[in-house]
Parts: structure tokens; C-alpha cells; sequence
């Protein structure tokens, strides 16, 4: 607020100035005209004094923005003649508009950057890569405002330094032109006169000369590349797409709605980990587990306490059975009928464009294609850890082979995968360990919200063990145990089975990407453009987890629309994926959804906002279902409804979420979800009174004590 008021007085005060002086008439082209005898018989008596007070002069014209540079460009020339006024005014130029672009970055960048950040992204991330070319094509093409180019610079992360160089550069030509002009200012009527048609047609070649600079170098580049390769002079397919999980399938499904010609190659099972050994097994595990616990409560809904005996051996070939009725979904069958030709085999790239496939009948089938999207998924991350071997191990890939149910389950990570399976397995009735390296499980949410999963957990039986960090893993005669400390203290945990659950890692080895030389992030996945392409090879793409920065099914089906429109039709226009609004929820008992920011990364990221909390203790809803508790918990910009992060812990937290993700992408705020009318008794009435707590705590209260006196007088 002290900044914009600061802005609203300076630019009062310049106009007043400007008025008071009347810098518009004296910044004419008449006045200069009617002058220029008089200002060059100056000029002669103190060439150097009256140079000095020209530049001064110009600096500060054009660092407040005022209008009458052209004039006083022309006004170089006309004075000092071309060489002279060319250094005068181009360095003048340069330096007034550093301190204009200076000036607005202090004056502005941080609000604005502040309440537009999230839609300013992909511009800033441009600007960071290529800003000074765009500023140099900019400066080369007169017809852009000199103060509207020096205010856009400077809500960016554009540096003074290559802001200040690029300006110098890119204003030489125009500025040139000017000054050579103002040689000749008897013959100039107007500044029309200054700038033709044809002059004006070759400052835009000469502007996008830069850009088409950059565009030769890329092709350059990506020559240079792909130099030590023999391209095929046509291809069997339009796209070829390695991996049928989610990126994979929902990839080549759009690549043949289009009619494009596509395969799918899949080594293992069609659907990928989420189908076969994550999100559907473990739901269906928890539902389970969530039935079961729901008998052992049913005291309190009035009803005669159940004794509740686990088939364990039934509850996991349910899960299997759950499996196969989605099978088809993902199925050879159901994607050869939409037009993709699916092949099982393993993939490997002999080049940049050639992919040979291991065929699961045991023949190979080399393929070439224009582009090629890797959708490799990811695997359990197993850790060094001494003994591992030697006492065996689940992951949560092979935990579904559990036919028995172990006595004592000892579970490694306090993520979402080892929260959800540490729990699900505790209310089947094994007793459950947990034991994570980190001060508290699910470290990437708040506290509080870590606080209510581990009450949860162990309300349900389950040990939790946080900042314990595992040593190694032994036989003591018959026995299994985990070496764990914390802080000096040491101890041996027993356990009948093992579940490594500590993250996944992406599936990058053994499909001849190490062999092209494929760049790696430090995270080790496939290191990718914004519009998905890898940093080396420009056809080849990659979704999912084996990409990241989200490992999840919906993301990965998200980007592969990204993928297949920028490989089929990159010729005409590639599109950056868009991450502005990514939700996830982790299916423990309750439920933790969010969207956005969370209030531990607003405070690290030093991003100010505004909470709103809503308790479903209060929601009427939660109270007749018996699960009154948990919270809403909105984040919005100060002093606005518009919303930056929500989470939610409770039942039905991540179908509730539904209604936030809508709203950030759209731009809505709480004011839009108050106004909305949500059926009576819902959980999704919460997010309406959250709005409602919002709406309370930002009434205009000085409004609404005028408001009461004349309801007073209304009384009489």
C-alpha cells in the first residue's frame, strides 16, 4: 500500500511539473525547430557544458518517462551533429531507461509478482531464458512505447545488467535514424517525416532478425545433435509410445483420435503401476480395512458389537478381483479397437528415432518414428540398506503377493504410500510398526495435518516410530529385526515381514537412453523442456513419473495431452504444460487432499497469505456420519478471496477438493463458492462455510456500524 501511494505521488507530481514548466511545449518539434539557432550559438560558446546539460537532461526525460525523447533525439543531431549526438543520446537513452526500469521494479515487481505470480510463470520463465533477446527485438522495432518496454522489463526477473545491454544494443539503429534526422531538421515537418513506411518495414525485419537468429541456432543445434545419426527418409509410424501405464495409454489415445499413426509398446502388464500394483490394489485394500473397522464401531451407531474375523487370504484375492474388472479399461483389446497398434515387448532406442522391440513370443520388430514419448513410469526405491537381502522384502509393487497375513508387519517410510498401507493393514488386524526418518510423518503437509494421520494411525494400532532412521536389517536365530536410532539411542524392532515404502525412483535403465547420451535431472528422471521434450533430442518426449515433478496418475494423464499434441503437431505450435493447479490426496483415515500452496511452503517460499480455517466438528454432516472431525483449511491473498491453497483432512476430503481445483483454475474465489447454493446435509457444504469464515472476517465493520444506525433510526 506504501508503495502504490508512493507511485500515485510521483506521477501527481510529474504531471503537475510537467504542466507547471510546460515540458509538452518545449519538447516540441516547433519549439526545437524555432530555438536551434539559439541553442547551437550555446553550444559553441561551452561545448562541453552545454553536452554535459543535454545528456542530464535527457536521462532524466526519459528515466521519469515524459514524453519528447524523439524531439530530443532529433535534438542531438541537430545540435552536436551525428557522431556526438549518437553517443550522447545512445548512452543517455540507455541510462534513463536502466533508472525507469530500476525505478518501476522497486515500485512495482512485488505486488505484482505477488498477486499475479502463478499466471506470470511461464512469462518469467521465459524472460529468464530468453529475456534479453526478446528485449533486443523489442528495442529494434520502434513502433513498441520506450516506457511501456521499460515498465514490462521490470516486472520480470530480467537483470539490470543484460536489461541495460540489450537496450544499449537494440536502440542503436532507431536511435541512428534520429539523430541523422535531426542533421537535416530544416527538411523535417514532422516526426512522421522521420520514420517511412519502408524504414519502418525494415526496423521489424531488422526486430525479428534476433528471433530468427535464434531460430537458425536451434536448427543449428539440433543438426549438430543429431549429426552421428543416419534419419530414416520416412517412418513407419507418426509417434511411438514406450509404456502403457496412464501417460502411455491416455498418449496413444489421443495420437490415434487424431488419426495419426501409433504404437504402444508395454513390457510388463497394460495399465501401468496404478492399475496392477498401486492406486486400485490399495484402494481396494483399504476398503477392506475400512469395512472391517466400521463392524468394530458398530456399537456406536447403535448397533449390536460385531466380532470381526479377517479372512485375510479372501481380502487379497479381492483385491486381485478388483483388478481384473478393470483390467478391460486398460486392455490390448479395448486400445487395438480404438486404433492403436499395441505391441507387448520390451522397447529399447537404437537411435533418436528407431526403436526395436523385443517381442514377448520371442521375435524382434525394429520401428521408426518421428517422435517417440517415453512413458517408462517409476519402481519402489529400495535404500542401501545392510541385511536387506538376507531378511527379504515387500515393496509396494510385490505386497500383493501376501496370501497370509503376517503376525507383526514392520512398515519402512511415513509417506502417503506407507500412511495409507500402515493403516489399511493395522485395521485387518496385523500389528502394525512404522518407522520414519523425518520428525513426523508426511513431511510435505503442515503439522497439524501430520499431527491428525498419526493420531489416526495409532487409534488403529499402529506404532509409530518418527525420526527414527534405519540402520540395517538382521537374523537373530529365527527371528527378523530392524536396527533403528534416534538421537544416541539404538533398538531392534521384530517383525514377520518387511514393506519398504521410502519413495519411487523413475524407470529410466534399459531402454537405450543411457547409450543416446539422454540427460538426467539430479533427481534422476529424464530431464525435459516445459513442453515435455528432452533437453537433447528434440523428438523425444516423456510423461509420468519417469519426467516428474508429480507422480501421479492424474498428472501423468494430464501431460500426455502435452506430449501428443506438441509431437503430432509441434510444426504449428508446441504448448507448455500447465502446472499451476495440481491437487493429490492421500487415502488415509481421514482422508488429506490438497491443492496449491500449504502454509509451510508459503512461509518458506516468503509468500504472504491469509488462513481461513473451517473444523468439521461443526458440519452437520460430519456429525450424523460420525466422523466429525478434521478441518477445511483455505489460503488466500491478503486482503482478497482469491484462493492460493486448500487442504482438507476428512472423510471425503479428496472428492470435497473437487470443488477448490475447479475454482483455482478458473480464477474463482471464496466469494463465488459463498454465493453457490450446496445441498443440505453434504460434506461439500464445508467449503461453503469456509467461505463463510472468510466473508466474516473481512466485513466491512465501519460500513456496517453505519449500517446499525440507521436501522436504529428505522426504530424511531
Amino acid at each position: 500500500m506504501k508503495r502504490l501511494l508512493l507511485i500515485a505521488t510521483a506521477l501527481a507530481a510529474a504531471l503537475l511539473l510537467s504542466r507547471h514548466l510546460g515540458l509538452a511545449e518545449w519538447l516540441s518539434l516547433d519549439t526545437l525547430k524555432a530555438q536551434q539557432s539559439a541553442l547551437l550559438a550555446q553550444v559553441a560558446a561551452e561545448p562541453m557544458r552545454a553536452a554535459l546539460l543535454f545528456f542530464a537532461i535527457y536521462v532524466a526525460a526519459t528515466a521519469v518517462s515524459l514524453p519528447g525523447a524523439a524531439v530530443l533525439t532529433l535534438a542531438g543531431g541537430a545540435l552536436f551533429g551525428f557522431w556526438q549526438g549518437l553517443l550522447l543520446v545512445s548512452f543517455a537513452s540507455s541510462l534513463g531507461a536502466l533508472l525507469a526500469f530500476l525505478a518501476a521494479r522497486y515500485l512495482l515487481r512485488d505486488t505484482i509478482q505477488r498477486r499475479f505470480g502463478a499466471r506470470l510463470g511461464p512469462l518469467n520463465e521465459g524472460v529468464a531464458r530468453d529475456g534479453p533477446l526478446y528485449l533486443l527485438s523489442l528495442r529494434l522495432v520502434p513502433l513498441f512505447p520506450f516506457w511501456l518496454v521499460n515498465l514490462l522489463m521490470a516486472l520480470t526477473p530480467m537483470r539490470a545488467a543484460p536489461f541495460y545491454g540489450a537496450s544499449q544494443v537494440g536502440m542503436l539503429p532507431g536511435t541512428a535514424v534520429y539523430v541523422n534526422a535531426g542533421t537535416q531538421l530544416a527538411v523535417v515537418s514532422s516526426l512522421g517525416d522521420v520514420l517511412s513506411p519502408p524504414l519502418l518495414a525494415s526496423f521489424v525485419l531488422l526486430g525479428l532478425f534476433p528471433l530468427l537468429a535464434k531460430g537458425l541456432m536451434g536448427w543449428l543445434q539440433r543438426r549438430k545433435v543429431y549429426a552421428g545419426f543416419q534419419r530414416p527418409q520416412c517412418f513407419d509410424r507418426n509417434l511411438i509410445v514406450i509404456g502403457a501405464g496412464a501417460g502411455g495409454l491416455v498418449t496413444s489415445y489421443i495420437a490415434a483420435a487424431v488419426k495419426a499413426k501409433v504404437t504402444l509398446v508395454e513390457a510388463h502388464r497394460m495399465g501401468g503401476d496404478c492399475l496392477n500394483f498401486g492406486c486400485v490394489p490399495s484402494k481396494a485394500l483399504i476398503r477392506s480395512a475400512k469395512a472391517a473397522q466400521a463392524l468394530r464401531e458398530a456399537a456406536s451407531f447403535g448397533l449390536e458389537p460385531v466380532d470381526v474375523r479377517v479372512d485375510f487370504a479372501a481380502v487379497m484375492a479381492r483385491v486381485q478381483h478388483v483388478v481384473r474388472d478393470i483390467e478391460p479399461h486398460d486392455s490390448v483389446e479395448r486400445y487395438s479397437g480404438l486404433g492403436v497398434d499395441v505391441v507387448q515387448g520390451r522397447a529399447r532406442l537404437l537411435d533418436p528415432w528407431t526403436v526395436e522391440i523385443a517381442r514377448d513370443d520371442g521375435s524382434s520388430q525394429r520401428l521408426t518414428a518421428r517422435d517417440i514419448v517415453i512413458a517408462t513410469g517409476a519402481r519402489p526405491f529400495v535404500p542401501a540398506l545392510p541385511g536387506l537381502d538376507e531378511v527379504g522384502y515387500y515393496t509396494s509393487d510385490t505386497i500383493w503377493n501376501l496370501s497370509e497375513a503376517p503376525r507383526r508387519l514392520l512398515v519402512l517410510g511415513g509417506g502417503p504410500i506407507g500412511c495409507e498401507l500402515a493403516q489399511a493393514f493395522a485395521r485387518l488386524g496385523i500389528a502394525v510398526t512404522q518407522v520414519e526418518m523425518a520428525p513426523r510423518l508426511m513431511a510435505r503437509e503442515d503439522p497439524e495435518v501430520s499431527d491428525l494421520v498419526q493420531q489416526a494411525l495409532a487409534r488403529d494400532g499402529v506404532r509409530v516410530l518418527a525420526g527414527h532412521q534405519a540402520l540395517l536389517a538382521e537374523r537373530h536365530g529365527d527371528e527378523r529385526r530392524l536396527w533403528v536410532r534416534q538421537g544416541v539411542a539404538e533398538q531392534a524392532i521384530a517383525f514377520d515381514a518387511l514393506l519398504i515404502a521410502v519413495g519411487r525412483e523413475a524407470r529410466v535403465s534399459g531402454f537405450g537412453l543411457e547409450e543416446l547420451g539422454v540427460p538426467l535431472t539430479p533427481r534422476k528422471t529424464l530431464a525435459v523442456n516445459d513442453r515435455l521434450q528432452s533437453l537433447k533430442f528434440p523428438n523425444l518426449y516423456a510423461v509420468g513419473d519417469v519426467a516428474g515433478p508429480y507422480q501421479f496418475t492424474h498428472t501423468a494423464a494430464h501431460m500426455a495431452w502435452y506430449a501428443a499434441v506438441n509431437a503430432l503437431f509441434g510444426r504449428f505450435k508446441r504448448f507448455a504444460v500447465d502446472y499451476r493447479v495440481v491437487p493429490w490426496v492421500s487415502f488415509t483415515d481421514p482422508e488429506v487432499a490438497r491443492v496449491g500452496l500449504s502454509e509451510t511452503e508459503a512461509r518458506e517460499r516468503g509468500i504472504p497469505v491469509e488462513m481461513t480455517r473451517y473444523g468439521l466438528d461443526d458440519l452437520d454432516r460430519a456429525i450424523t456420519d460420525d466422523a466429525a472431525h478434521g478441518f477445511v483449511k483455505v489460503l488466500t491473498a491478503p486482503g482478497s478471496d482469491k484462493i492460493l491453497g486448500a487442504t482438507i483432512v476428512g472423510y471425503h476430503a479428496g472428492e470435497m477438493l473437487a470443488e477448490f481445483v475447479l475454482a483455482m483454475k478458473h480464477g474463482l474465489g471464496l466469494n463465488k463458492i459463498l454465493g453457490t447454493i450446496h445441498a443440505y446435509p453434504t460434506w461439500v457444504e464445508a467449503n461453503k462455510y469456509a467461505a463463510g469464515s472468510w466473508k466474516r472476517a473481512h466485513a466491512p465493520q465501519k460500513l456496517l456500524a453505519w449500517v446499525q444506525r440507521y436501522h436504529a433510526w428505522e426504530r424511531g
